[in-house]
Formats: structure tokens, C-alpha cells, sequence
């Protein structure tokens, strides 16, 4: 028996790797590759799968850390920081993607039960997914990117909520006398184990941390008694995972934490995905391709309408509002959970999941090329949104500047932007700094600084600088992309101004160069030039490294002070 699922789970997994490194080369989250991988092992095609009671208990131990991971990033001191803007549209997309999903699943012919799950499926985006491709594009730290990490937070502790109604002894239970009962049993437990965890973990964990393989000892017996505890008190067990997180979210160490627990989580969860495609059936799938293409259309399409004219009505830019609007365009992890656990409380049949997870490959295939070239279709379509951005002032403009002319504008201060301003104010005080992040503008403006927020990846942005009346142009922003923008508007005008970008990669630097770029700043070229040259002029003199320590220390002083004055 141990040979048979040793085997089968060799055979999984290098099908798995095969079918993942093509996603990779699609720029395609790998979840997709799981998913994929599991329908391509099930009974429809190759049949690895046979030892199935042994894989759906792997697959649930997934589930499980999966969501004990999203539970360490929820600490509830984060919901006072998350603002007004992510709680009104995380609460607000749900609601209307829950009515509108469940009006057109009741108008297909579908269960008032089945609808709804439909329905809640729906609403939820992954959280992993879009931190993933934030952060890839460097737009975690944005105005946009910080709404969006905001109100996905919200929709996750939606899904807490959700997922303890869903008692596996909720059957022969009414409705409204279930939903009751879970509460008050819910919020019981919820206000203990919160008490230790504010009081409890920090010290434990403190005390633990001293060992690491204890620590992930520890860690991981956490999660299984307080999963198996909400069993014992019929919630579900992936309830129990996700507040174990919650739980040790508390702890000064939930970051090493996070990192020690994701190998297993990977593991574990890869499982849970290719039993998840194998599970799928297709007997009647054709039948339904009209609600899988309406269902991905309320989420592709629907789900970024709803956001964008929310933040709209909140006097939000449209620019914001689209790009928020496109990281709820999937479903996520939480779906299919959902989904899943509806089969195992048999409310719902595997046809239902079958649905789900095609609309989750289509919806998570399509986000994730919106949200990777978002730069490149806003300009068509910004016309289009108009519509939905109120008149006047915005509330996220973060305009400080005079309407005068200005003769150097530089894109980026928190980089080297930070040293590149000290010089450039000897040479002209006329300067507008343009950040995307809305807290050093703040910080900025405070200290008299003139600039403003914006993306220099948007064209309109770059119109209204009116940079052709600049002299000088410096970006320091390393993505290519970004900067040939720059260079083809600057291109555009009568007057071309000096154009200095960064870039890391030799490649992009000969493209710039290509377009007509002044010169390119490569950072780490400059610092290995720079290390060269001492090691060739001080050779093995000790004293005179010694020399060159004091004074780089001493700069960074400075450079701390100065960033420590901004703060203030």
C-alpha cells in the first residue's frame, strides 16, 4: 500500500512539475498548473489517483495550512489601518457580486442552497495571488495596491465568518435556528481564544522562538489542536486553521513563522488542488458553458465595475479605482474551499465544482494578464471611465505644486531620487518630485517640497507635467517599460529635455539608448566600478579601507537623519 501512493505520488508530481513549468513560462499562477495537473491525473485521462482516501487526507491538511498561512496575516490591529475606502468597497463588492450571482444563477434554474454557495463563491479574490503580482510589478507600496491588500483583507475575514456557518452538523438544522447557534457558539470561541491570543502567544512564542525546530513544532501542533478543537465543537476544521493563524498573527515572530510553515504548506496544497481537478466531472459541462462564460463575465468584467464606482462615488480618480478594481477580477482559494466543503456537507454535487473551477482557470488566467499589462490598456479605455469619477477635486490626488513651470521633474524619491535631490537643488530650485507612494508625498509636502502623486507609467499623468518645459528629467524607477514611456513622450515635444532613467538589465539599457535616451544610470554597475577602483588604488593597505569606512558611515548618518527629518 506505502509503495502504491509512494508511486502514485512520484507519477503526480513530476506531472505536476511538467504541467507548472509551462505556467511559468505563460507568466500563469501556478495554481492553474495544480488544477490542471489534477484533472490531467484523475480517471478522465491518466488515473494516478487511485489511493484516494490517502490523498484527500493530504489534500485537507493543505487546506488547512493554506488557510492557518492567511490567518497569520490578519492580525485584527490591521483592520484600523485598513481605511475607510477598503472597508466600504471589500463589504460593498461582496454584497453586490452575492445578489447579482445569486439573481442569475435563480434565473438558470439553479437551488436556492446551490445559488447561494454559487453566489458567495463568487465574491471572494485571492489575496496570495494579487500580493504575488503586486509585488512583482512593485506596486504594493501604491495608493492602489495599498486599497486593494486592504479590502481583500476584508473579504478573508469575510470568509472567516463564513466558513464557521458552514457546521458539518448544520444538517436537519433550520436555517435562521443553524445560523443562530453557530453564532453565538462561533463568537464564544472566537472571544477565548482571542484572549490568548493576545495574552498568551506573545510570551509562549517568545519563550519558543529560541529553538527553531521547536518553534515549527510548536507551530505546527497549534494548528492541528485548534482545528481539531472546532471539530470537536462541529465547525470546520479549515475554520480551526485559519483563527489558529489569526491566533498567532499576535505573536512578534509571525513572519519567521509564515516562512518556516510555507515548504509544508506547498506540499501539502499541491495535493489539495490535483484532488480537486481530478474530482471534476464533465458529463454535462457543455451544457453549461453559457453560465461559466456569464459567471467569468460578472467577474472579469462585473467585480471591477463595482469597485471602480464605489471608489468613484468616494471621490476616488478613475486611474485608482480600474487598477483596484482589476485585483478582484478572479476568484480565489477560498472559492474552491467553499465549494468543496458544500460537496462534503452534500449541499452541492461535483458538476457544481466542476463549474467553479473552470470560471476560477478562466478568471484567474485573464486577472492575471489585466493586472501584468493594466498600464497598457487603462489609455484605452480611461475615455470610458469618466463616466464613473465624480467632478472636482480628488480625494487621492496629492497635488502640491503650483501650476508653474518647472525646470527638472523627478520620477522616484525614495531610491536614489533621495541623493539625486540634494544635488539637484544647487543647480535649479525650480523641482517637482512625483511619487507613487501617497505617504512621502505627505511627508514631502510637509517639508515644502513641491510635488505630487502619480504612476509615471500613466500617459494622462505625463501629458498634464507638460514636460516638455522641463530641462531635466530623472527617473528612477528601474522598469523599462515605464521609462520608454517617458522617452516617447518626451519625444513628442518641440523642446526635448535631458533624460536620465535607471535601469539594472544591460538588455533594456541598449533599448533605451535605442530611443534616445540622454544616459542611462545603472546602480550596480556604479557601485562595482566604484569598489574596483578602490581595491586598485588601495590595493592591501588596510588603514585606507579603514578611511573609506568612517566616511561611508558617516554618510549614512546623515542619510538617516535626513530620512528621520522627512518623518517628522
Amino acid at each position: 500500500m506505502i509503495s502504491n501512493v509512494f508511486f502514485e505520488l512520484t507519477m503526480i508530481f513530476a506531472l505536476t512539475i511538467t504541467i507548472c513549468g509551462i505556467m511559468k513560462l505563460l507568466k500563469q499562477p501556478l495554481i492553474i498548473g495544480y488544477i490542471l495537473s489534477g484533472i490531467l491525473a484523475g480517471p478522465l485521462f491518466f488515473s494516478l489517483t487511485q489511493s484516494i482516501e490517502t490523498i484527500s487526507i493530504f489534500a485537507q491538511m493543505g487546506i488547512s495550512f493554506l488557510l492557518f498561512l492567511v490567518g497569520l496575516h490578519l492580525n485584527p490591529k490591521i483592520i484600523r489601518e485598513i481605511g475607510k475606502v477598503s472597508l466600504i468597497t471589500g463589504v460593498g463588492q461582496v454584497v453586490f457580486t452575492t445578489i447579482l450571482g445569486f439573481l442569475i444563477c435563480q434565473a438558470l434554474g439553479f437551488s436556492i442552497i446551490e445559488s447561494i454557495y454559487i453566489a458567495i463563491a463568487l465574491t471572494f479574490s485571492s489575496t496570495i495571488i494579487i500580493m504575488k503580482l503586486l509585488s512583482d510589478k512593485k506596486d504594493l507600496e501604491t495608493l492602489y495596491g495599498k486599497i486593494a491588500i486592504g479590502f481583500l483583507i476584508v473579504q478573508d475575514l469575510i470568509a472567516i465568518f463564513i466558513l464557521m456557518m458552514l457546521a458539518p452538523s448544520s444538517n436537519g438544522i433550520g436555517m435562521l435556528e443553524m445560523v443562530l447557534i453557530t453564532a453565538v457558539k462561533g463568537l464564544v470561541v472566537i472571544v477565548a481564544l482571542g484572549l490568548v491570543g493576545w495574552f498568551v502567544i506573545p510570551p509562549v512564542t517568545k519563550h519558543i522562538a529560541q529553538s527553531q525546530e521547536y518553534l515549527l513544532l510548536f507551530v505546527i501542533g497549534w494548528c492541528l489542536v485548534i482545528s481539531s478543537v472546532f471539530y470537536i465543537l462541529d465547525f470546520s476544521i479549515e475554520a480551526g486553521a485559519l483563527v489558529a493563524g489569526v491566533m498567532l498573527s499576535f505573536s512578534p515572530y509571525n513572519h519567521e513563522i509564515s516562512s518556516r510553515v510555507k515548504p509544508i504548506r506547498d506540499f501539502f496544497i499541491v495535493l489539495f488542488f490535483i484532488m480537486l481537478g481530478s474530482q471534476m466531472v464533465f458529463g454535462n459541462i457543455l451544457q453549461q458553458i453559457p453560465l461559466i462564460l456569464v459567471l467569468s463575465a460578472l467577474i472579469l468584467i462585473g467585480n471591477p465595475l463595482i469597485v471602480i464606482i464605489l471608489m468613484g462615488l468616494m471621490g476616488y480618480t478613475k486611474r485608482n479605482g480600474f487598477m483596484a478594481g482589476l485585483t478582484v477580477a478572479q476568484i480565489s482559494e477560498f472559492s474552491l474551499i467553499l465549494i468543496t466543503l458544500g460537496i462534503r456537507l452534500g449541499h452541492l454535487t461535483n458538476e457544481i465544482l466542476s463549474i467553479i473551477t473552470i470560471v476560477g482557470i478562466i478568471t484567474i488566467t485573464g486577472s492575471t494578464y489585466m493586472i501584468l499589462y493594466s498600464g497598457k490598456i487603462y489609455p484605452y479605455i480611461s475615455g470610458f471611465l469618466s463616466f464613473f469619477e465624480r467632478k472636482g477635486k480628488k480625494i487621492d490626488e496629492y497635488k502640491y505644486q503650483t501650476d508653474g513651470k518647472y525646470g527638472i521633474i523627478l520620477f522616484g524619491y525614495n531610491r536614489i531620487g533621495f541623493d539625486v535631490f540634494k544635488t539637484l537643488k544647487k543647480i535649479d530650485k525650480n523641482i517637482l518630485v512625483v511619487d507613487y507612494d501617497p505617504e512621502t508625498i505627505i511627508k514631502l509636502s510637509n517639508k515644502g517640497i513641491e510635488c505630487r502623486y502619480g504612476d509615471a507609467n500613466d500617459s494622462e499623468l505625463l501629458d498634464e507635467l507638460e514636460i516638455g518645459n522641463a530641462k531635466m528629467i530623472i527617473s528612477t524607477i528601474p522598469d523599462v517599460e515605464t521609462n520608454l514611456l517617458i522617452s516617447k513622450k518626451i519625444k513628442s515635444q518641440k523642446k526635448k529635455p535631458i533624460f536620465l532613467p535607471v535601469s539594472t538589465q544591460i538588455e533594456d539599457v541598449f533599448e533605451l539608448y535605442d530611443e534616445g535616451v540622454t544616459y542611462v544610470i545603472m546602480p550596480h554597475f556604479l557601485g562595482g566600478t566604484k569598489v574596483a577602483s578602490m581595491i586598485e588604488k588601495y590595493k592591501f593597505k588596510k588603514v585606507k579601507f579603514k578611511k573609506e569606512k568612517e566616511k561611508h558611515i558617516a554618510h549614512l548618518k546623515k542619510r538617516k537623519e535626513d530620512f528621520d527629518e522627512l518623518d517628522k
